[in-house]
This record gives C-alpha cells, structure tokens and sequence, in this order.
C-alpha cells in the first residue's frame, strides 16, 4: 500500500536516536523528508547523515521555547514545506514519589509536558488541511509503571491534551494523533531493565504479561508511527494507539 509519503515534510523532535529515530527511518524509506532535533548538535547531525540526504539534524532542547519555530522553519527553508510534527518527549527520571525532588519535577514538567505543548501550538499555528501532529506517550496513560511516578503523572495529562487539540483542530482538517509504546527494545528500556540489578529476569517477566511473548522492535514502532502521520490515515485523529504486542488487554 502506498502511504503518500513521497515529498511530504516531518519535523521529529528526540529523534537522534530511540522509537523518534525508528519513526524517522521509517518515514524516508517511504519517501518522506524529515528533520530530526536532538538537544546535541552534533549527535542530531550524524543521526541525520545515517538516514541519508531526506534528512537534516537540529540540535534543541524541547524545554527552550524557541525551539519550534527553528524547526518549523529548517524544514522549510531546506524541504519547502511542512506537513506534520511527531513529539516524542523521552524519559523523565525514574523514582518514587518520595525519591522525586521538587526541582526534578519542575524540570520533567517544562521538557516533558510545557515543552510538548509548545511545539504542539506552534505547528498548529502552521498547519494547513491534510497536516498531522503526533506525540510518541506510553502506556503509563492508561496504567501506571512502577518507578516511573514522573511519566505517570505526566503522559496521561499529554494525552488529555492532545485529544483536546484533536477536535479543535479537526474542523481545519488536521488531525491529532498518540502512540503509546509498551516494552519496545530501546536503549531506554535496556536501562530500566537493569534497575532491578536482574535485566535478563525482569525482561522474561515483562514479556510473560505481553500476549506476543516478547518485547517490541523499534522497527515495528516506527512503521505505526509512519502509518498514522500518513495520508494513508486521513481519518484517524483523537486516537491512542497502543504498540504493545497486546499488553493493553491485562487492564
């Protein structure tokens, strides 16, 4: 199936490397444009070479408000034009309530929550009919992670967010769309395995739960991530998508 990718324009902020890279391969293999952000420029920059000349590399920081105009203006001063965004915020620290500081939080919610916002606003703003904005969430909006009580309280507010611009901006033709990643086989999730001091036990137990009986592929990710910012999903918006190998059943 064709998905419509051809010479359409994404701006994917985290994406120099995780499930935001995943989506970006994904969207250039299918003959989309992309420009990828990592808070390090040089990491963004040779994140962007790997996938070739459809790609270019912007180092920002999602917590700096001036950060989604620079991106929507790269992609279009390097591609002519622009056609969807996908927020993948990363990981808040892990922790406990009592371990989580005050100033830890203030920080998680500026990047995480303030700065998805932001750049949610600001490609709305630009968007004409046929545009697409996504944010890369977790599972933790439906059910909380142990240790993760920042993502807990966080994600789930994003979700409600984006549902809420989904039907604001459904009538200009824009759609709003959330992944929700399960155990996708990360550099992120390697290290939150390794907390427990056993990687290999808590993996065979997270994967026991899951229906599939294993842990997800970045590729796997990234092809929904590619699907839902296509044309190929023109009527899908408001949704949470979950990518999870069937997890999502247990509750």
């Amino acid at each position: 199936m064709d998905l419509g990718l051809k010479d359409r324009v994404y701006v994917l902020t985290g994406a120099s490397r995780g499930l935001g890279h995943a989506a970006a391969r994904e969207l250039v293999a299918d003959g989309a444009r992309v420009v990828i952000s990592g808070r390090d420029e040089k990491t963004a920059a040779a994140a962007a070479a790997r996938l070739g000349g459809g790609a270019v590399g912007v180092g920002a920081d999602n917590a700096d408000p001036a950060s989604a105009e620079r991106l929507i203006d790269t992609a279009r001063e390097r591609f002519g034009r622009f056609d969807g965004i996908l927020i993948s915020v990363g990981g808040p620290p892990a922790g406990s309530t009592a371990e989580i500081g005050e100033e830890q939080w203030r920080a998680a919610f500026e990047s995480v929550f303030l700065g998805a916002v932001r750049l949610a606003r600001a490609a709305a703003a630009e968007l004409s009919e046929g545009g697409v904005i996504g944010f890369v969430l977790s599972g933790s909006v439906h059910e909380p992670i142990p240790g993760l009580t920042v993502s807990n309280g966080l994600r789930p507010g994003l979700a409600g967010f984006a549902k809420s611009l989904s039907v604001e901006l459904g009538p200009r033709g824009i759609r709003v769309v959330g992944l929700l990643p399960g155990r996708i086989d990360t550099d992120r999730v390697r290290e939150l395995d390794a907390l427990s001091g056993d990687p290999e036990q808590v993996r065979a137990g997270h994967s026991a739960r899951i229906p599939l009986r294993r842990y997800g592929s970045p590729e796997e990710f990234g092809r929904c991530a590619a699907f839902l910012l296509s044309p190929a999903a023109s009527y899908l918006t408001g949704l949470m998508l979950p990518v999870d190998g069937g997890a999502r059943h247990g509750f």
